[in-house]
């Protein structure tokens, strides 16, 4: 559980992009005969050679029906860049692309497409050819940087770190020992760099390597969290009651407020000194619309809860794997607080709050025995205010001096130092942690091993 972090920010790759102006002087040129792979094209002349205006304007046409074609041209990147390239699209994509020599894509009828990285210098030109396959020549194509800072492609593909990631294929790993769901999105399958959403990660690809490693038992990742969620409002657990708190309004006056306890509404209201906290909330409404705003304390909570529930009542439909053979839930894994290090009375409230989490998700799921691990948040916001007033909570929660309730069953772990800055990141993005791709796997990998260590497997 958590928030837009825990869903998945770490950028997978640098994204795919269209040819557009980075190929120059296209040319068709089309061979009599079927291809032929003894066949030198280079050296053979062409029945008739067309200039191209661009490779995606290509159309199928019967013209070429049993013979060879071949689009030549020049390609050149504006940046230094190491891209893998797609050239083709549905029929058109069997085909053969060499760039100054080197074979950079390969994709033979009916099997799958072979790609080989291919390093440009910036603003060199470099001659290409793509041999086709088939007849279809409908010429979209399109290509995709492995070196943009901080994608996990960067990575383990470019740089070669976290060499488990992919198998000896190069390919993405599949870990068919640890399945992976959404409970929110619905969304599952065994655990790979890709099984989150295809295009990022969160901590559950560092944390399901390190699970799929200790037990002989198939393991399930089962999450259920959304953006923009504080523990002091919508993640409110169970049993929370309402309190009071001082707050400076924006005009400066300080006033005293009864917050909302659990399934309240709004969250908070004025106190009325003769009511105390059983002063009576007012209408909350929608400004726009005047309708009664569908929202309460803990209705995060009551969400999650319930989509997890149901994916385990469904495991059955879920788990291509699973045939009823039971399930033992081990632990929770929790890693938010962006959203409550920007409100002063849920920064200092995190820590009661967290501490009323956890029995509470051990008794909605009858796991009483169940480990639970948590991270802070990474990088500055956790090191000064309110940041740090939210980190220095959750690091207190598994001191067994302040919690001996939680002794031998909670760990929390350090994120702070995980922070990459922008410049060696996917994009600028500081609540999301820049998009760092080694940002969140590592903060799953430290997370695993905390459980690890509950679990008596270290």
């Amino acid at each position: 559980m958590g928030q837009s972090n825990m869903v998945g920010m770490g950028d997978l790759s640098g994204g795919s992009v269209g040819w557009g102006p980075a190929l120059l002087k296209l040319a068709l040129s089309v061979y009599e005969g079927a291809y032929s792979a003894s066949a030198d094209y280079d050296t053979m002349t062409p029945v008739s050679t067309t200039e191209l205006p661009g490779i995606g304007v290509l159309k199928p046409t019967p013209a070429t029906g049993g013979r060879t074609c071949v689009v030549r041209g020049q390609i050149q990147m504006k940046t230094a860049a190491v891209c893998e390239l797609s050239p083709g699209h549905a029929g058109s994509s069997y085909n053969i692309m060499v760039i100054d020599g080197t074979e950079v894509y390969r994709r033979e009828v009916g099997k799958e497409p072979v790609r080989k990285p291919f390093r440009f210098e910036e603003g060199k030109t470099y001659p290409f050819r793509v041999v086709y396959l088939t007849s279809e020549l409908n010429g979209a194509g399109w290509y995709r940087r492995m070196d943009v800072p901080g994608t996990l492609e960067t990575l383990v593909k470019d740089q070669k770190k976290y060499p488990f990631l992919v198998d000896d294929r190069g390919e993405w790993a599949v870990r068919r020992d640890v399945y992976y769901y959404d409970a929110r999105t619905k969304h599952g399958g065994f655990l790979s760099a890709t099984a989150n959403n295809g295009r990022s990660i969160g901590p559950e690809l560092g944390f399901g390597f390190v699970m799929g490693q200790l037990f002989e038992e198939p393991v399930l990742i089962l999450k259920s969290c959304i953006g923009n969620r504080s523990l002091g409002w919508d993640l409110l657990p169970p049993g929370s009651e309402r309190y009071q708190a001082e707050v400076t309004e924006r005009s400066g006056q300080k006033v005293t407020k009864v917050f909302a306890g659990y399934r309240d509404r709004p969250d908070s209201w004025v106190m009325d000194r003769n009511q105390g906290l059983a002063t009576k909330p007012p209408p909350w409404v929608d400004k726009k619309t005047g309708k009664p705003v569908d929202w309460y304390a803990g209705k995060q909570y009551d969400d999650d809860m319930a989509n997890a529930k149901a994916a385990l009542a469904n495991l059955a439909k879920i788990h291509p794997d699973y045939q009823g053979q039971g399930l033992e839930i081990a632990g929770f894994v929790w890693w938010q607080g962006h959203k409550d290090h920007m409100n002063a009375v849920h920064a200092g409230r995190y820590e009661q709050n967290l501490a009323r989490l956890i029995p509470s998700l051990r008794k909605d799921y009858n796991a009483p025995n169940a480990k639970f691990v948590l991270a802070t948040g990474c990088g500055n916001p956790g090191r000064t205010g309110l940041g740090l007033q939210v980190a220095e909570a959750q690091l207190a929660i598994a001191d067994a001096r302040k919690h001996p309730e939680f002794a031998g069953n909670v760990s929390a772990v350090d994120s702070r130092d995980l922070w990459r800055e922008a410049d060696v990141s996917p994009k600028n993005q500081g609540y999301h942690y820049n998009r760092n791709a080694e940002t969140f796997l590592e903060v799953g990998l430290r997370l695993g091993g905390a459980m690890a260590e509950l679990l008596g497997k270290f």
